[in-house]
């Protein structure tokens, strides 16, 4: 942290859908980060260079190499996304429920993105978004 940096107000938005600007947020941002936690509450968090926008209420991001999220997925499917801009200290939490694809249209596109840098796409993480929580730039200097 900056010695001198100015704190700005927070301001917080949460909502059901993804909002313009959460969806450009997301576009911009990589990795995201995914936390899962077992059915037991033992937690785990992933970054997710493939984290992508589907539509207005739905997120996805491939299963690479992933056996702790995929087993606390399978356990517990409520999950929260963390997608933060280290330069601005902004970004948003993506709150849902996630639901593993092993076949269709969204997985066969995964798969077709990863195939030229030989990644093996094994399923598809879809997540229903339920909550929204957008965060302010905190750095100071930083745009909205």
């Amino acid at each position: 942290m900056v010695a001198d940096a100015k704190i700005l107000s927070i301001r917080r938005c949460a909502t059901a859908r993804l909002s313009e600007e959460a969806k450009r947020i997301v576009s911009a941002t990589t990795p995201a980060f995914v936390a899962t936690a077992s059915k037991n509450g033992r937690p785990n968090v992933s970054p997710k260079g493939s984290f992508k926008v589907i539509d207005d209420e739905h997120v996805a991001f491939a299963e690479i190499a992933s056996p702790n999220t995929i087993a606390n997925i399978r356990e517990n499917p409520q999950v929260e996304v963390l997608v933060f801009n280290p330069d601005t200290w902004g970004g948003c939490r993506i709150r849902g429920r996630a639901e593993i694809l092993e076949s269709g249209d969204l997985v066969e596109s995964f798969r077709a993105q990863f195939a030229p840098m030989k990644m093996r796409v094994r399923s598809v993480v879809k997540i229903a978004v339920e909550e929204v929580v957008m965060m302010p730039p905190m750095k100071a200097g930083s745009k909205k």
